[in-house]
């Protein structure tokens, strides 16, 4: 054990320019950290060191610490970047102390006084800076229309309802971070009915003035009645001044709207009220001499009073900013633009409040709103889906499926929302002053770009975080020729990512399927080619290019597919409760709801590098996903009922819950579950042929314990295509188990003989047609070759990959230029299932067998 480990971190992005606090996780080595020991931060340029709080995220089977968890708040970022070492830490300049009453919790970091209430219908009860109250109330809000068939549709009526809450749980206190999780449902106003789950997270840092925000909500109505018009939250701020010293800043493309709700412009502001307007457009304060001024004071006691301002997101390349001066008036148009910064301040003399959404235009229709400016308390709305758009509309695109037209996975319709999610990030800034172009500016860097600090792709690779993977090599010209090709498939997505717009509130995140090129279209409207929804395992593509490379571009793509398909992909609650919906037209439409669509293994990467509680919440959630195939049978048109309570493949669905089973396994050392995978592991040794019988299995959730039903009864690709390789490839690691690895090898090699040496194996059981894609086999098969050392193998897995489009295009060159609705760029062949599976199998190739690259 190496007990004199210093990890290294670096900036993901540029520092902050403003006080900052932030999250981040470190991978070890089995046995190098032990579960007590203490870890210190301190600054690479300076050797000062920093506050910070440490918690385990994961466990070796050893009990030594696989994974941690870190919580700074960084005043002043060193730009050179921190590392850990063991031993004790600093404390911290504010300590952070949580106080919890049967009413409400207290937290105060030192410069801010934040209560948040336990129960009932105000979330934030105050926010202090110092002794000046920034925010008097804080509350979750929605509208739900009735009988509107959105887009476009007539509203019957509309019902406002604001978040009640049942349930507050202090899950940390200090002494750098505090996160306090709320949970409760919407209510109506009027009606006292109630719907919409929530939980939202609230996050204060050590002497940082500001909080963070998680918002999911769940939705829980009829899709063909229950509409949500808007979804957001409104924050109380105290306003203070004369109306002309009080401002309101909203962020545009590259600027800033910047009023008061008196403004000083006259049609006979000149000399020294036009400095005076000047300042106060800056933010600054003015003063009059009530003698000398009198005049010009009398043409403000008749100019118009501004009280509401809004900001609307309406598509991904529109927002419009408007205000009026009273309700029963006009709005009046003040701008237009593309992309708005997704930031909002109000406040007066003392100081205010901002906010600003994550993701603001990606997820269209969003909003923000500031409504009695020129009262004694402003209200500050964060519309997440917007009332001046169209409401929501969740029902399915047709009343029917399509299986064999479309590719849809099953005749039964099963398209439902119900129980799906969606998370939305907020940040709240206290501000003593009205801010400034550089303070606004820096807010909306950490808004488009949130601090971060990470490991190198070396440490993360020699510890093996996260598997089997290869950093980037360009020692010989084949080894360059792969290197290009896997940084031009994710180029490429990344600009189609933006030429196809793929943005909005529910889809932003997730790619598309497969290509159209007689319309020069992605497959929006092909039953079961559009939307990607986790097949052929993207996510896990995205993150291994990040944790290879540390490019930002990559994490944000890998973090916007996360956020998406661990919610929206996925169901949280109901009669598929841990389950996904299969890749379709609509993200929740298709027949088929599978465990591998919301398996915890797609979404560790992001919650170990970030320790997002909410990630965490999700992959928790999907521990018992085993039961729900007992009322849905994968496999249910293909076997009927018998003594099984199910039927499930050894992939994709026996591997998903075995990545749920790791992972409460590591993150709980639940022995439960890491006896579920023994149990499985131990079925399929005691099969004819081991991982190559089956591999369709009866299987029962209460034992775990898989029964054979044949050697031979289904195809092999799915279950290798879908994660598996990736999650046993780690899984491995934590059961050391020979007879596993040597199964997984055999598999490998076996994959791709021809039938007549399949046959000297199986006796002719298995047929060959059964293993289908080669390309999908690569992992495995560069396993085999690696564990075996198996030339031939490793020659025939490089043959395979090299003689792929992906290999042999590159795609940065060979778009070609088209017209849709406008001008574009397409490969008429592309397609996101390869596309995600030759570069993990490239990836992986790499890293078990390069010697036998050839080339040439």
């Amino acid at each position: 054990m190496n007990t004199h480990r210093t990890v290294k971190l670096r900036w993901l992005n540029n520092p902050s320019a403003l006080p900052a606090g932030m999250t981040w996780g470190i991978p070890w080595k089995e046995g190098e950290l032990l579960r007590d020991e203490p870890l210190a931060l301190r600054g690479i340029g300076s050797g000062e060191r920093a506050a910070m709080q440490s918690w385990a995220a994961a466990y070796w089977p050893d009990g030594s610490v696989k994974w941690s968890a870190h919580a700074a708040a960084l005043p002043d970022a060193e730009a050179e970047g921190y590392e850990v070492v063991k031993g004790e830490g600093a404390e911290a300049a504010h300590r952070l102390t949580v106080r919890e009453t049967e009413e409400q919790i207290e937290l105060d970091n030192g410069r801010m006084t934040f209560l948040i209430g336990k129960r009932g219908d105000r979330v934030i009860r105050s926010i202090m800076l110092g002794e000046r109250e920034i925010c008097s109330g804080g509350d979750l809000v929605s509208i739900k229309a009735y009988g509107c068939a959105a887009p476009g549709g007539r509203t019957v009526r509309e019902e406002d309802f604001t978040g009640h809450v049942h349930k507050a749980v202090v899950e940390q206190s200090g002494p750098v971070r505090a996160v306090v999780r709320l949970e409760g449902k919407h209510r109506s106003k009027t009606s006292g009915k109630a719907w919409l789950p929530f939980t939202v997270r609230l996050y204060v840092y050590a002497g940082i003035e500001t909080v963070r925000i998680v918002h999911t909500f769940h939705y829980d109505g009829n899709p063909n009645e229950d509409f949500v018009k808007a979804l957001g939250m409104a924050f109380a701020v105290p306003m203070r001044g004369e109306l002309y010293n009080r401002h309101v800043r909203l962020a545009g493309d590259a600027g800033y709207f910047r009023e008061s709700p008196k403004t000083l412009h006259t049609r006979r502001t000149k000399g020294k009220f036009r400095d005076l307007y000047r300042m106060q457009t800056e933010g600054e304060r003015v003063a009059f001499d009530e003698k000398e001024d009198g005049y010009f004071l009398g043409l403000l006691d008749e100019s118009a009073v501004w009280n509401d301002y809004k900001l609307v997101q309406r598509s991904a390349d529109h927002y419009g900013i408007w205000k009026r001066t009273q309700e029963g008036c006009s709005w009046v148009k003040a701008a237009e633009g593309r992309r708005a910064g997704g930031l909002a301040f109000v406040g007066g003399e003392g100081g205010g409040l901002a906010a600003g959404m994550r993701c603001f235009w990606e997820k269209h229709p969003a909003g923000l709103e500031v409504a009695g400016a020129s009262t004694d308390e402003a209200c500050l709305r964060a519309w997440f889906w917007s009332p001046d758009g169209d409401a929501m509309d969740m029902r399915h695109y047709d009343t029917r499926t399509h299986v064999e037209s479309s590719y849809e996975g099953a005749e039964e319709l099963r398209a439902t929302p119900y129980g799906i999610a969606n998370t939305s990030e907020l940040t709240l800034w206290c501000a003593s002053e009205t801010p400034g172009a550089g303070t606004l500016d820096a807010m909306r860097e950490q808004l488009a770009s949130s601090p971060l600090l990470v490991c190198g792709p070396e440490y993360y690779h020699e510890t093996r975080a996260f598997g089997l993977w290869s950093l980037p090599d360009r020692s010989t010209p084949a080894k360059a020729a792969l290197e290009d090709r896997l940084d031009g498939v994710v180029a490429f997505y990344r600009s189609e990512v933006e030429q196809r717009k793929w943005y909005g509130y529910w889809d932003f995140g997730d790619f598309m399927h497969s290509y159209d090129p007689v319309r020069h279209v992605w497959n929006y409207d092909l039953g079961g080619c559009a939307w990607q929804n986790t097949e052929l395992v993207p996510n896990m593509w995205l993150w291994v290019m990040f944790l290879r490379s540390g490019r930002e571009d990559a994490f944000r793509l890998a973090e916007a597919m996360t956020r998406h398909t661990s919610e929206v992909d996925a169901y949280h609650f109901g009669e598929y409760a841990g389950l996904g919906s299969r890749h379709n037209v609509v993200h929740w439409g298709c027949g088929c709801k599978e465990a591998r669509i919301a398996m915890a293994g797609l979404h560790r990467y992001y919650y170990y590098l970030t320790a997002d509680e909410r990630i965490g919440d999700v992959m928790d959630g999907v521990k018992d996903a085993d039961y729900s195939t007992v009322n849905l049978d994968p496999m249910r048109a293909y076997f009927p009922k018998d003594e099984h309570p199910t039927h499930i493949r050894v992939g994709p669905d026996w591997a998903a819950f075995s990545s749920n089973w790791m992972t409460r396994w590591e993150r709980f050392e639940d022995t439960f579950y890491r006896d579920k995978i023994v149990t499985g592991i131990d079925c399929v040794k005691r099969a004819n042929y081991g991982l190559i019988s089956g591999p369709t299995y009866g299987y029962d959730p209460k034992t775990g314990v898989l029964s054979p039903l044949g050697d031979d009864n289904w195809g092999r690709h799915l279950a290798i295509c879908m994660g598996a390789p990736q999650v046993w490839f780690e899984l491995a690691a934590m059961l050391k188990d020979p007879e596993w690895e040597a199964m997984m090898a055999e598999f490998g090699v076996y994959y791709n003989l021809p039938q007549e040496e399949k046959d000297l194996v199986t006796g002719g059981a298995v047929r060959h047609e059964r293993f289908e894609h080669p390309v999908l086999s690569v992992a495995m098969a560069a396993f085999g070759a690696f564990c075996k050392q198996d030339e031939r193998t490793a020659k025939l897995a490089w043959a395979i990959l090299l003689d792929n489009p992906y290999y042999r295009t590159d795609l940065r060159q060979a778009a070609a230029q088209v017209v849709y609705v406008d001008e574009l760029l397409e490969i008429d062949w592309i397609n996101t299932n390869e596309a995600a599976q030759w570069s993990l199998n490239a990836i992986i190739s790499l890293e078990l067998i390069p010697e036998w690259l050839p080339e040439s």
